[in-house]
Parts: structure tokens; C-alpha cells; sequence
């Protein structure tokens, strides 16, 4: 399989992103994109999806931090759907179910080619940190619309809302990771019967 490396930049009157990432990496990341709990969240996908990523965004932070957490979901998206390529000899499926304390989080996800987000969680509380809970379902939102992908994320069981949003990413993560996955089996085929992802 090819290397599959891929870069996208997106520029705006309200964000400046440049990401990289590399989906045979080993977990590496460099995340600063301003908003400190994002960073966290991406550094859960890197080092559980062993994707090396590299992410920097300038973002209008002083009226909130929609707009650079939305745009970074954008382009993790865009970077994602250039580096899977035509998705020649890829698994396609992913499934995780990730526990954190008391938090339970699945996350099944189709690298099917048509966006749609099935999103389950219950966050308790409006913030964690300076961090609007709110925000999470927008970053996915951004990612499948973008990628092109289908994800449904289901919390099974959670009253934190940290512990919740961060095994979230880390099912995620590993989902990704068994997705993108290259299945010896297929012989470099499209993992579809119809031909087209």
C-alpha cells in the first residue's frame, strides 16, 4: 500500500488551519490550535488511531472558540478523505467500545463515501474547562460532512462529562484505526459490491 500522507490548508476571513497526517504513523502529534481541550481531544485520536497528526490554526478565539474547533473538524475531514486516496484495500468498518472510569463510549463508523452522523451523547454539564460541550458534536459533524464518512457514537454509560467526551475520541480512535486498516485478504479490491466508495 502507498504511503498515505496527506496535508490541507483552509483559510478564512475567521481561521487559519494547516493539518498533516499520516494514517500508518505511530501515534505522534502536534496540536496547537488555541483551544487547549481540542488539542487534548486530538492527541486521544493520534496515539489510540496510531495517526501521526500535525495541526496549527489561528482562529477568531476572542469571540468563542466555534468557529476554529468547526474548521479544524473541516479539515481533519478534507486531510482524511485525501489520505485514504480511492480506498483501494482498506477494511472500510470500524467498531469500538471505549471505557474511561465510569464512562462508556461506542463508536461504529463506515468509510463509506456518504456523510451522516448519528450522535448519542449526554454531556452533564454546558463546559469542561473553558471548553463548551456543545462543540463536540460539531468537531464530528465537521469530520463526517468532510470525509465523507458515516459515524454513529453512542454513550452506554457516563456522568462525567470529561470522562465522556474523551472516550468518545478514543473510541473514535480505534475505530478509525480498523477502518483504514489494510485487509490482506482484499487484494487492493474496493471493499464495496458496487464497485465505488
Amino acid at each position: 500500500m502507498e504511503p498515505r500522507i496527506a496535508s490541507t490548508v483552509r483559510t478564512t476571513r475567521e481561521t487559519d488551519i494547516q493539518i498533516r497526517l499520516d494514517l500508518d504513523g505511530t501515534g505522534r502529534v502536534q496540536a496547537e490550535t488555541g483551544v487547549p481541550f481540542l488539542d487534548h481531544m486530538l492527541a486521544q485520536i493520534a496515539t489510540h488511531g496510531l495517526i501521526d497528526i500535525d495541526v496549527s490554526a489561528q482562529g477568531d478565539l476572542h469571540i468563542d472558540d466555534h468557529h476554529t474547533n468547526e474548521d479544524v473538524g473541516i479539515a481533519f475531514g478534507q486531510c482524511l478523505a485525501k489520505a485514504l486516496g480511492d480506498k483501494r484495500g482498506i477494511s472500510r468498518f470500524g467498531h469500538f467500545a471505549a471505557p474511561l472510569d465510569e464512562a462508556l463510549v461506542q463508536v461504529v463508523l463506515d468509510l463509506s463515501g456518504r456523510p451522516h452522523l448519528s450522535y448519542g451523547l449526554e454531556i452533564p454539564t454546558q463546559r469542561v474547562g473553558s471548553y463548551d460541550t456543545q462543540l463536540v458534536r460539531e468537531f464530528y459533524q465537521a469530520v463526517v460532512n468532510n470525509a465523507a464518512i458515516t459515524l454513529h457514537v453512542r454513550q452506554l454509560a457516563g456522568i462525567n462529562s470529561h470522562h465522556i467526551i474523551e472516550a468518545s475520541f478514543k473510541a473514535f480512535a480505534r475505530a478509525l484505526r480498523l477502518a483504514v486498516e489494510a485487509d490482506p485478504r482484499r487484494a487492493g479490491s474496493l471493499p464495496s459490491s458496487k464497485g465505488a466508495l
